[in-house]
């Protein structure tokens, strides 16, 4: 992997960060564990996963972009997926699996996903809901005994996650296991790459058209590529991102505000993205009232969380709620949309 890293480096794609090629070994360590020969046979074991790696650090440092370098250059069954969409697959297999009328539902979705791959590359773990803290610690502990290898990235250090959830001293095991597995170690990088992308360009686009859908569409090709649906389980819904990747999301105003959404599903959205990307919002006022409450809600929710937002819009801030019920208390939305777009917001 190292050398892939050099050859972008020289070609001009990337800046060389020594907090980047600080981790290379990491992860060179990993892919030379995986390629030794596995014994076969009838009275061959299952073999003892390759210790994995934990790499957590700040927003925009590059621990995606890391992650797909060594996931695109490994040889042997894996799957990269982000965390939250894993955990939705597990929640149907659990489901799928007590049909069956199985004692513990955990223990063939752990046989099904080790007969499958050896390594599993998770972006950005996280774990926000107890009922995702109940069942990672034995999940994993069933993984890690078949033999599979872990690699994961978060914003968090293993210490913080789900800091302080309900009943968490019963999370605390899952904490020590992941360390005793896995590789902790801080990407400690001094450049945020993704807060310089957008630096000196606008993140705000008016009126809704043509131009600004393309000005849209080039931020998210840059940031992102990619419409894989990011799918948050929040109190029994489903909040569908329809177009995710490396922490950036992609929606238009009307699937997230046009919807029966509250305050809990735009914090999990504001939880979950480091950047959303929100098209087309409309003139809003007493014909939209509902989807102009909200919109308060969300905005509120990504400003708290710190979230980046890139708009498309039908008026300035200022312009966009001009008329009928709640106008004044839309003063104080326009004024934070009006501060998240300043140079360095969100950092």
């Amino acid at each position: 992997m190292i050398g892939d890293y050099q050859q972008m480096v020289e070609a001009g794609t990337l800046l060389d960060d020594p907090a980047q090629r600080a981790v290379m070994a990491e992860f060179d360590r990993i892919a030379a564990g995986l390629a030794a020969p596995v014994k076969s046979g009838w009275f061959a074991k299952k073999p003892d996963p390759v210790r994995g790696l934990y790499l957590w650090g700040g927003v925009g440092r590059g621990k995606s972009m890391l992650m797909d370098m060594f996931a695109d250059g490994l040889n042997v069954p894996s799957r990269r997926v982000h965390f939250h969409a894993f955990m939705q697959e597990i929640h149907a297999a659990m489901h799928a699996a007590r049909q069956t009328g199985v004692q513990d539902a955990i223990a063939p979705v752990a046989q099904a996903i080790a007969a499958d791959v050896r390594v599993l590359a998770f972006d950005e773990m996280q774990i926000t809901d107890i009922t995702d803290a109940m069942i990672v610690g034995r999940l994993f502990e069933q993984l890690f005994e078949a033999g599979v290898t872990v690699v994961t990235t978060s914003n968090r250090v293993p210490d913080d996650l789900y800091k302080d959830g309900l009943n968490r001293q019963l999370f605390l095991p899952f904490i020590d296991l992941l360390k005793q597995r896995m590789v902790v170690h801080e990407l400690v990088s001094p450049t945020d790459y993704r807060q310089d992308r957008l630096a000196g360009s606008p993140v705000y686009f008016t009126p809704i058209g043509a131009e600004a859908r393309a000005s849209v569409a080039a931020i998210w090709d840059d940031l992102a590529g990619g419409n894989t649906p990011l799918t948050l389980k929040v109190k029994g819904r489903e909040v569908v991102l329809p177009a995710y990747r490396n922490g950036v999301a992609r929606s238009s105003f009307n699937r997230l505000c046009g919807q029966a959404l509250g305050a809990a599903d735009y914090l999990a959205v504001a939880e979950a993205v480091r950047v959303l990307i929100l098209e087309e919002i409309p003139q809003l006022g007493r014909s939209n009232f509902n989807e102009a409450k909200r919109f308060v809600t969300l905005v509120d929710a990504l400003y708290e969380a710190r979230v980046r937002l890139i708009a498309s819009a039908a008026a300035a801030p200022e312009l966009l709620y001009v008329e009928g019920e709640g106008t004044f208390e839309f003063e104080r939305t326009a004024s934070r949309l009006r501060e998240m777009q300043s140079e360095g917001w969100g950092a």
